[in-house]
């Protein structure tokens, strides 16, 4: 059975929903005009009784309707096609998954998401039921700044948003259509690239991730939320393309229109509990400088309200002094914050307001960041000898040094 669901069960199991219609069959019917004239009424009955013994001598199958392929694939089967999943049988990306460069993109997804479940996720879920057993609750929304297409860690935290806003410099690229690529392999193969890093550690590293998602063949951040979006076990049902005005607007628009802050709606169904979902991902600066020049995006924000917040492998940003807009928003409107220690520092949660609870280990920032090295984390660390990880979290992709930190409003 070949590995779809990502998301929690009460067995962990892996589950395969093909979504192709049965065919029907359609009688014929023959009619037969009656007219007054006699003659021709008896030749007309003369007629009919022989085709009917004919009939019975040769007695006809009633031919199956055969189901019309669409002319152009949708946006789920597009994801499943790039996710390395079965498509239905009238899909016209049907027959591409008979060319041996998919068949093994879709072994070598096979592959990584089966290791990256046993690894990881099966673990992520566990810890859940005990440390989290409110994470199956619906919220309002799920901010995700810095995220990039990262969607996969997000849907795994809060899985039942309502609402989901990730943002990022990466830029969406075109709408991927692989009936119009002319060399599968290769642009199946950069879609690979793009996600190995994230698929064998847990962030995508961002100077490989701008070569790859710079190739002419299945560019963007439009491709990897597909395939997370379907290999989390969801269907997607409507994309839309558009850019946020300068008052925070979602208005549809072509991909690669200029003016307004680029996006895309992704609305999909989670498959196990059927309940509708959206996605929003939006090419912007988040930085003070990028919100003052292009606010739309945080006036966006601010119609959502309050919600949850999500933060992972986010370069230590909002420790500097260009990030404190972007800081403030996410301590004002959550409920609740899981992050990494790269997130919002300590000193920003006041205790008389939040309660933080630390999981893992602290070793400080890895070499590239230990200018953000933490004394009082370390010590907090220290005194509480929290409980340890067995999955890893953040730029910490090996769990014995992962730390974690869910901090709720009081």
């Amino acid at each position: 059975m070949k590995t779809q669901v990502l998301r929690r069960n009460e067995h962990f199991q892996f589950a395969e929903r093909i979504e192709s219609g049965a065919a029907g069959t359609r009688k014929l019917r023959t009619r037969f005009g009656v007219r007054r004239c006699s003659a021709a009424l008896s030749l007309t009955i003369i007629l009919a009784n022989v085709l009917n013994v004919s009939a019975q001598e040769n007695p006809q199958i009633a031919p199956r309707a055969i189901p019309v392929a669409p002319a152009v694939a949708g946006p789920n089967d597009i994801a499943r096609f790039l996710a390395g999943m079965p498509v239905p049988e009238n899909s016209p990306l049907a027959p591409l998954t008979r060319d041996p460069a998919w068949q093994a993109h879709s072994a070598f997804f096979e592959g990584e998401f089966t290791k990256l479940y046993q690894r990881q996720l099966q673990k992520l879920h566990a810890w859940e039921v005990t440390n989290l057993p409110d994470v199956t609750q619906p919220t309002p929304v799920a901010f995700y700044m810095f995220s990039g297409p990262d969607f996969l860690y997000v849907d795994q935290f809060f899985p039942n948003a309502s609402v989901y806003v990730l943002c990022g410099k990466e830029s969406m690229g075109p709408p991927p259509d692989p009936l119009r690529i002319p060399n599968l392999a290769g642009a199946l193969g950069n879609l690979e690239n793009a996600m190995k890093s994230s698929l064998n550690t847990t962030y995508f590293i961002t100077k490989d991730m701008k070569v790859d998602l710079q190739q002419q063949n299945l560019n963007g951040v439009l491709p990897i939320l597909y395939v997370f979006i379907v290999r989390a076990d969801k269907s997607i049902t409507n994309v839309t393309f558009g850019a946020l005005n300068s008052n925070g607007a979602f208005e549809e628009a072509a991909p690669g229109r200029k003016g307004g802050i680029p996006g895309v709606r992704i609305r999909y169904t989670d498959n196990q509990s059927g309940n509708s979902q959206t996605l929003y991902y939006f090419t912007t600066d988040i930085s003070d400088g990028g919100i003052k020049s292009t606010p739309g995006f945080l006036k966006f924000c601010e119609r959502l309200g309050a919600g949850s917040s999500f933060l992972k492998s986010s370069s230590y940003l909002m420790f500097e002094n260009g990030f404190g807009t972007i800081r403030n928003f996410i301590l004002a409107h959550s409920n609740r914050i899981v992050q990494d220690d790269a997130g919002i520092p300590l000193a920003y949660f006041d205790p008389n307001k939040w309660n933080l609870r630390l999981f893992g280990v602290y070793l400080g920032p890895i070499d590239l960041f230990k200018q953000h090295y933490q004394p009082r984390l370390q010590e907090l660390f220290r005194q509480g000898n929290p409980p340890p990880l067995d999955f890893g979290f953040g730029y910490r992709w090996n769990y014995k040094e992962a730390n974690l930190i869910v901090v709720d409003r009081k």
